[in-house]
């Protein structure tokens, strides 16, 4: 049974381009560098594997340079996704990562704090640290 769901939405300001950000968030190989362990694509489904788990979801939406979805295709995730949006600031050029997930409320500590481990490894790997 799942609990309640809420939406939280994190910002991360990260020292890079729109390009090469969009491509870590978009593609097995730049997930494969700070999401997952290891990341396999066929056609628009990716599989997700973590020591030893694994999961699966569909990338549902895709704007070049802008944003991407995915929707997890677990039974008992069925209509939960996680967002990723790239905004830039017209005025200075900073490139921020927005993360729109879905969460369970009694885990939000516990998920903002997996993603925030989640961004250093993504920054470290951008060379944005």
């Amino acid at each position: 049974m799942m609990g309640q769901r809420e939406t939280i939405e994190l910002e991360y300001l990260l020292n890079t381009s729109s390009r090469i950000l969009f491509n870590r968030l978009s593609t097995a190989s730049g997930l494969s560098e700070w999401f997952a362990d290891d990341v396999s694509v066929v056609g628009n489904k990716f599989t997700f594997k973590w020591e030893g788990s694994e999961q699966k979801a569909e990338q549902t939406l895709r704007k070049e340079n802008k944003l991407v979805r995915y929707e997890w295709l677990d039974e008992d995730l069925l209509g939960v996704w996680f967002e990723f949006r790239i905004n830039v600031d017209e005025l200075t050029g900073d490139v921020a990562l927005v993360i729109i997930d879905h969460i369970e409320a009694d885990d939000k500590d516990d998920i903002i704090e997996l993603w925030n481990r989640q961004i250093e490894i993504l920054k470290h790997g951008l060379g944005s640290v």
